[in-house]
């Protein structure tokens, strides 16, 4: 060790004498790390295992930054456990799948009482010390009751704290912040103003009232435990944004990142010039190495994600012993509590469902169809000379539906692929796992749209129980249609033959015959817009969702009718429909309060993955 270390260990160890041990910097400084960058890893881990400030030391070995003298911030936060968290957590679910992210969903339910400050990071230690110390001075005299009243406004919604308790705990925090300032030499600003805890912020104006609601719901119980936590950030990505992998990626270049799955990324929107389409520059919260990578392997993440939890002080009320056991049996590095879904949860969750009871519309293009992976001549590659189909490779399906002409009518009304099959499959099993109620089904009389929506109602085990209408007024743009008369689409008759469960007796806005070839733009928008008119008219009485499965298009003409939007410009149109991938979809609300439709956020995530190009293992023997 060099001497100016040996000097710097010497200070902290006498700094910290009396107050705790520095096995674990010893144990770093054993491994030959040096003691700056040991302080740094301990610091950025929270302090809790070797094994984990190791592993980050070694994660950092080619992080430019690692010897750079650059503090973490810290923040104190009250944070609500047991019940009242449940239920909080709760209304983050819905309020997201309702109303769509807001600010609030950024970070866990909690109540500031110190704000962001920095902490060099020989002196975290005392942190912890100057937090015990407050806790143990407040614990007589911290309030038995923390009433919150819900106060809402048109761009925050949120509980406030009553004065009396509120006062408390403001001292609490004054506290903190004073003990911090003397054993720690930093300066940390106590929140002074109204105590409260955010549950919704910067959320478009019509949801609103839909929050509202959903907040009602909590009924926060007047005694619950409440626990004083102590996190921190690194300050240098403040104002980034973050994301998270969702596969792993190999670079093909120097300049390329290493990506794991849930690894993340700070990535700075100002400083994107060098990036070409589909890339973006970020740095690895993981490695701290800075480089490109692919944007559709990450999503974004919340700013919280990559907060460390340091130590908590817990104040022990009233509570239920069950609620204490699965909070701490389901805490997480970043501090969120997720308990498992216990009965009682379920069932407040389907009270918190049944608050808002709406009609709802759920637009979903269809699966990867065949031609889009084989191109126009896929019919002549799985085609025998006397016109027998056969499987030339894994990703043509198993076999087609009979038709009346045979074979050559699926050269303009393709099916899916098998990867559009699994798609489709793998989207029923999120809608199922997202507890949503599909109550009707409408599909275009595309073979590809019918046999998503089959695969679909398999998956949600509706079946036999949801019979699919065939409505042709939402079949795709003719002009975009190759040839210049009517697609031959299957009939009623042929798709029950082949096994649809498709409704005899529905009559269409528009009937099959009625489709005519290359019409305008304008014919196309209005006949979406009267088609969709009958299938909401269609489902009078039935709350809950409507999905239709149409083509990518739908996902603009579709709903636009129902928000009262006009149709968009012909030429924004086209560039807007091309950009709408293999099962992306659209969800639409009616608010029948304000006698309208709304946009918000669908229920289940939209489905990414790379291409797979054909392979011929002749071109890989040896020596040709």
């Amino acid at each position: 060790m060099a001497a100016g270390e040996t000097q710097l260990y010497a200070k902290i160890s006498n700094k910290l004498k009396g107050r705790s041990t520095p096995a674990l910097l010893d144990s770093l400084l054993g491994m030959g790390f040096p003691a700056h960058t040991a302080l740094k890893a301990l610091a950025a881990t929270g302090r809790k295992t070797v094994e984990e400030a190791s592993d980050w030391l070694h994660c950092h070995c080619n992080d430019p930054s690692l010897d750079d003298p650059i503090p973490q911030e810290y923040a104190l936060f009250l944070c609500p456990m047991g019940s009242l968290l449940e239920k909080l957590q709760e209304f983050w679910r819905e309020s997201k799948r309702q109303c769509a992210k807001n600010r609030a969903h950024e970070v866990f339910p909690h109540i500031t009482l110190c704000d962001f400050f920095t902490c060099e990071d020989q002196k975290v230690e005392c942190l912890y010390e100057a937090l015990k110390r407050a806790g143990d001075r407040m614990l007589g005299s911290f309030p038995s009751v923390v009433p919150l009243v819900l106060h809402s406004s048109v761009s925050y919604l949120g509980f406030f704290l009553d004065n009396g308790p509120a006062d408390v705990i403001r001292e609490f925090a004054a506290t903190f912040a004073t003990e911090a300032s003397v054993l720690a030499d930093c300066t940390v600003r106590p929140c002074t103003k109204q105590l409260h805890m955010t549950l919704a912020h910067k959320f478009y104006p019509h949801h609103q009232r839909t929050l509202e609601q959903l907040a009602r719901a909590i009924h926060p119980s007047p005694s619950c435990q409440w626990t004083a936590a102590l996190y921190s950030r690194d300050m240098r990505f403040v104002h980034y944004q973050t994301l998270r992998a969702l596969f792993q990626y190999k670079p093909q270049n120097v300049d390329e990142l290493t990506l794991r799955p849930d690894d993340y990324i700070f990535v700075d929107p100002t400083q994107q010039e060098e990036a070409s389409e589909g890339w973006v520059i970020g740095i690895s919260h993981r490695t701290g190495c800075r480089g490109f990578l692919p944007e559709n392997y990450t999503e974004r993440a919340s700013e919280c994600d990559t907060w460390v939890k340091h130590r908590t002080y817990t104040f022990s009320l009233a509570m239920d012993l069950n609620s204490k056991k699965d909070g701490e049996a389901s805490s997480r590095r970043n501090g969120e509590l997720h308990p498992p879904q216990t009965a009682r949860n379920l069932s407040s969750m389907q009270a918190l469902q049944a608050t808002i009871v709406r009609k709802s519309v759920l637009v979903v293009r269809h699966g990867e169809r065949v031609d889009q992976i084989f191109g126009k001549s896929w019919l002549q590659q799985c085609s025998t000379p006397d016109g027998k189909y056969y499987r030339p490779d894994l990703n043509f399906p198993c076999s087609l539906p009979r038709r009346s002409n045979g074979i050559k009518d699926f050269e303009n009304d393709p099916p899916l692929s098998s990867c559009g099959i699994f798609q489709s499959r793998m989207t029923g099993e999120a809608l199922l796992d997202s507890g949503i109620r599909i109550t009707s089904v409408f599909t275009s009389p595309a073979l590809r749209c019918v046999q998503t929506a089959k695969h679909i109602l398999e998956e949600l085990k509706l079946e036999k129980k949801i019979k699919i209408r065939v409505e042709p007024g939402i079949f795709e743009w003719t002009k975009w249609e190759a040839g210049k008369t009517p697609p031959t689409l299957m009939s009623l008759e042929e798709l029950k033959e082949a096994n649809f469960n498709v409704s005899m007796d529905y009559r269409p806005a528009f009937p099959l015959a009625s489709l005519m070839p290359a019409e305008s733009y304008n014919e196309y928008v209005d006949r979406c817009a009267v088609s969709v008119e009958r299938i909401v008219s269609a489902c009078p009485e039935d709350v809950g969702v409507i999905l239709i499965v149409g083509h990518g298009s739908a996902l603009d003409s579709c709903t636009r009718p129902l928000l009262g939007l006009p149709p968009r410009d012909c030429g924004d149109f086209a560039q807007l429909v091309r950009k709408i991938p293999s099962l992306g979809m659209c969800f639409c609300e009616e608010n029948k309060e304000e006698g309208k439709w709304e946009l918000v956020n669908p229920p289940v995530k939209t489905l990414t993955h790379g291409s797979n190009s054909a392979f011929n293992w002749r071109n890989w023997i040896l020596g040709n």
